[in-house]
């Protein structure tokens, strides 16, 4: 068993490798076959906290493994399930919060509440038995859907507590509090994007140029400096500089455009 994961994984890394250097819909959809057990990991720990659908859940997780695919630098050495959780289990949070916004609940709802809580224990009384939905419905004058609707809105609109417990496995018990996100790692998370992007655009530049800029803009060395450790002049090196600064700029321009949201 331990052989066949290790299997699975190498393959992983070796088709990640391949869409980095090629990107294409056919690797992609191999990586997303290949990691669409992690998306439906965490959509199944989220589905506890909320009433969206576990479907709609994993499907907003696709679009998390998405992005971390197409982000996702191999040469660095991090596993690639560690790199993607973040994007996964982000999205499905942005959805939740995008659908969890606090909604009105109209005046008639309102009123249908209120006379709703005031029947209750009369019929209760009444009938000899806590009243079923069609038979508050009908003592309210409203149709069983819409009685429902009104329960239902009220339902949502319920606060949670933060210490709620979100996922009940012994071993793994999480709570609302903890699948908020933290904005400090998220801001270390782009940092890291970017470092990433940076990296990839120098390692594209000719040799002699990306030494230059390492050294001036790395290890802080004037271009004086520069020019005497590696034996050019100093406008050499200037030159160097601008021509390596002009082909990154040229790089990154359709990076980014192709990642931000």
């Amino acid at each position: 068993m331990a052989t066949h994961v290790s299997s699975i994984r190498s393959r992983g890394m070796e088709l990640l490798a391949e869409y980095q250097k090629a990107p294409s819909i056919t690797l992609r959809n191999q990586l997303v076959r290949l990691n669409a057990g992690l998306v439906r990991k965490i959509a199944h720990r989220v589905s506890h906290q909320c009433s969206e659908p576990y479907e709609d859940l994993e499907q907003i997780g696709y679009l998390g493994l998405i992005h971390a695919i197409e982000r996702f630098d191999p040469t660095q050495g991090c596993a690639f399930s560690s790199f993607a959780v973040p994007y996964i289990r982000g999205e499905m949070l942005h959805f939740l919060r995008d659908r969890g916004r606090a909604v009105k609940i109209p005046r008639r709802w309102q009123y249908l509440q209120k006379e709703a809580h005031h029947l209750q224990a009369e019929l209760t009384r009444t009938l000899g038995h806590t009243p079923s939905d069609s038979e508050l419905a009908s003592a309210l004058g409203v149709s069983v859907g819409e009685w429902r609707e009104v329960k239902l809105a009220y339902k949502n609109r319920m606060p949670l507590s933060l210490d709620a417990t979100v996922c009940h496995q012994v071993d793994s018990a999480i709570t609302l509090g903890e699948t908020l996100p933290d904005h400090h790692h998220l801001l270390m998370q782009s940092l890291e994007e970017d470092r990433q992007q940076i990296q990839r655009a120098l390692n594209r530049l000719e040799s002699r140029t990306r030494t230059a800029i390492e050294f001036v803009f790395f290890s802080g060395m004037s271009r004086k400096e520069v020019a005497a450790k590696i034996g050019v002049s100093p406008m050499t090196v200037t030159r160097r500089i601008q021509r390596g600064m002009d082909e990154m700029i040229t790089y990154l321009q359709p990076q980014m455009l192709q990642t931000d949201p």
